[in-house]
């Protein structure tokens, strides 16, 4: 009689490590993929607090000296070293205001929303524009 119950149960202990295996490789891609989107947002949230900081690095120089020029080509050099396609601008909007805008190449956004608000900074390019006035 044990003899014919061992017949009955001999498959099913391999389908139970295929299904085992198969849950095992999903979750391992769900755990690759979520470390993959924490490393790329790690990425992008380093890059806007380094624009953030070359931003107010720039309007403090220009602020406190009369000669904008050495500041911006200073500041420049160094967002082209450390951001991907850095570069750093100064726009004048009249009446002493003026607005360091710091733009750097970015990911592909999933969304439709522009990546920078500031008008003429280019399509793909994420930036941080900082206001001061003189």
């Amino acid at each position: 009689m044990t003899r014919s119950l061992c017949r009955v149960n001999r498959g099913d202990s391999l389908i139970e490590v295929l299904v085992a295996m198969s849950l095992t490789a999903i979750t391992a891609l769900g755990i690759i993929g979520s470390q993959l989107w924490l490393a790329r947002n790690e990425r992008s949230l380093a890059a806007r607090e380094l624009a953030t900081s070359i931003a107010d690095s720039v309007a403090e120089g220009i602020r406190h000296n009369t000669d904008r020029d050495p500041v911006v080509t200073q500041w420049r050099t160094r967002a082209a070293a450390l951001l991907p396609d850095g570069d750093v601008d100064v726009l004048d909007h009249g009446d002493g205001l003026h607005i360091a805008v710091v733009k750097w190449r970015a990911q592909a956004s999933s969304g439709d929303d522009a990546l920078c608000a500031e008008p003429g900074v280019g399509v793909n390019l994420a930036c941080v524009a900082v206001a001061f006035a003189r």
